[in-house]
């Protein structure tokens, strides 16, 4: 999976839920809330303050990694 700041929390959750720790790492402990799941990675870190391209570059080394 390659992650962008437009994908959806959901469909980076529903590839591999061994990534709910990066969000919840941001604060973001809503992950079971039908809402968040609908959210992108840009706008879930603009309500959490965290840098989107950070988050980006975390995720696709992980799903790189584990590919």
């Amino acid at each position: 999976m390659v992650v962008t700041k437009d994908t959806l929390i959901g469909e980076i959750l529903d590839a591999d839920m061994e990534v709910a720790p990066f969000f919840l790492n941001m604060g973001m402990h809503c992950l079971g809330c039908p809402a968040s799941r609908m959210e992108s990675i840009e706008e879930a870190c603009m309500v959490h303050g965290v840098d989107p391209d950070d988050l980006v570059d975390e995720l696709n080394a992980y799903f790189e990694s584990n590919a």
